[in-house]
C-alpha cells in the first residue's frame, strides 16, 4: 500500500518561475537568440541590399545577374538605407511595437491610454485597406498603406479594460504574421524608392563620375568625334596600343568589364558601352570632374 505522502520517484516536480527564468538567462539559450536574430538580421539586409542593388542598377539598364556579386557585397549595399529618415521612423516604429510590452512588464495593468489606442486597432486598418485601394493615387506614397496596416494590426494586441491580451492563432499569431509580413512590404517600397532616387541623382552627375581612359591596339566601335563626344588619338606607329580614346566615364567595373558611358550620356535614350580589359585593351581610370562651388 502507497503511503499518500510519499513522493513518486518518477514524477518530476514541475521547474518553478526562477528556475525557467535561469533557463532563457543561461548562456546557451542567450548564444542561440544571439544567433537566430544576427541569422535574420543578415538575410534581412541581404534581401534589402540585393533589392537596392538591382532597383539601382537597373535604372542604367543593368541587371543584377550580370554584376555577380557576393553575401557580403549585397549585405554593405544595404546600408544606403542607413538615413536619417529610415532611422527616426525605425525607431518611433519600435517604440510603437515594443512599449507596450514594456510597460507590461514595469506595471501589469494596462493604463487608460492603451486601452483607448488598442480599440482604434480596428479603424486603423480600415484606413489602411482604404489607402491600399488608392495605391495609384497616391504615389509615390503608396508604402503609407502598408505601413497603416501594420500598425494597426499591431494596435489590436494591446490589452483591454482588463487587462487581458489576445491569445490563440487567429487572435495572436495570425495578426502579428500578417503585420510583419506588410512591414516587410513597407521595407521593399521603401528600399526601392531609395535605389531609385539615387540613380537618377547619379545619373544627373556624369561629368563626376570616374573618367576612363582606353588604350587598344584595334579601332573599337566607340561614338568618336566629331558625331560623338569620345575624344579618338592616333599615337606614332611601333608603340602596342595606338588607339587613345578619352571623353568616358566609369558606372562600373566587375570582372575587368568596364561599363562606360561618354560625356553628355542621356539615360533614357544613349546606349551603355562595355569594355573588356585584355592584353590588346589597356584600361586607365582618372578622377571625374568637380563641379565649383558657388561663392
Amino acid at each position: 500500500m502507497n503511503h499518500p505522502f510519499r513522493e513518486d520517484p518518477h514524477h518530476a516536480p514541475e521547474p518553478t518561475q526562477p528556475a525557467r527564468e535561469a533557463g532563457l538567462n543561461s548562456p546557451t539559450a542567450l548564444l542561440k537568440i544571439v544567433i537566430a536574430q544576427g541569422t535574420f538580421i543578415a538575410a534581412l539586409m541581404f534581401y534589402l541590399g540585393a533589392m537596392y542593388t538591382s532597383t539601382f542598377f537597373a535604372y542604367f539598364h543593368v541587371s543584377l545577374s550580370v554584376l555577380d556579386l557576393g553575401f557580403g557585397e549585397q549585405v554593405t549595399q544595404s546600408l544606403h538605407l542607413l538615413r536619417v529618415e529610415v532611422l527616426v521612423g525605425a525607431g518611433v516604429l519600435v517604440l510603437i511595437v515594443a512599449g507596450p510590452w514594456i510597460h507590461a512588464r514595469a506595471r501589469p495593468e494596462p493604463s487608460r491610454a492603451e486601452v483607448v489606442v488598442g480599440r482604434l486597432y480596428l479603424p486603423v486598418v480600415v484606413v489602411g485597406l482604404v489607402l491600399l485601394a488608392l495605391w495609384v493615387e497616391i504615389q509615390p506614397y503608396g508604402w503609407v498603406a502598408s505601413l497603416v496596416i501594420a500598425l494597426g494590426l499591431l494596435l489590436g494586441q494591446l490589452p483591454d479594460a482588463e487587462g487581458r491580451r489576445p491569445e490563440g492563432f487567429r487572435r495572436m499569431a495570425l495578426p502579428i504574421f500578417a503585420s510583419a509580413v506588410f512591414l516587410f512590404w513597407t521595407l521593399t517600397q521603401l528600399t526601392q524608392q531609395a535605389a531609385h532616387r539615387d540613380a537618377v541623382a547619379h545619373a544627373r552627375r556624369v561629368t563626376q563620375w570616374t573618367g576612363v581612359v582606353v588604350l587598344s591596339s584595334r579601332p573599337l566601335a566607340l561614338p568618336t568625334r566629331p558625331r560623338g563626344t569620345i575624344t579618338k588619338e592616333v599615337l606614332p606607329s611601333g608603340l602596342l596600343h595606338r588607339y587613345r580614346y578619352t571623353g568616358l566615364r566609369l558606372l562600373l567595373e566587375r570582372d575587368g568589364r568596364f561599363h562606360v558611358v561618354p560625356l553628355g550620356w542621356d539615360v533614357r535614350r544613349d546606349p551603355l558601352y562595355i569594355i573588356q580589359e585584355s592584353d590588346t585593351v589597356w584600361i586607365g581610370l582618372t578622377p571625374g570632374t568637380v563641379p565649383k562651388l558657388l561663392g
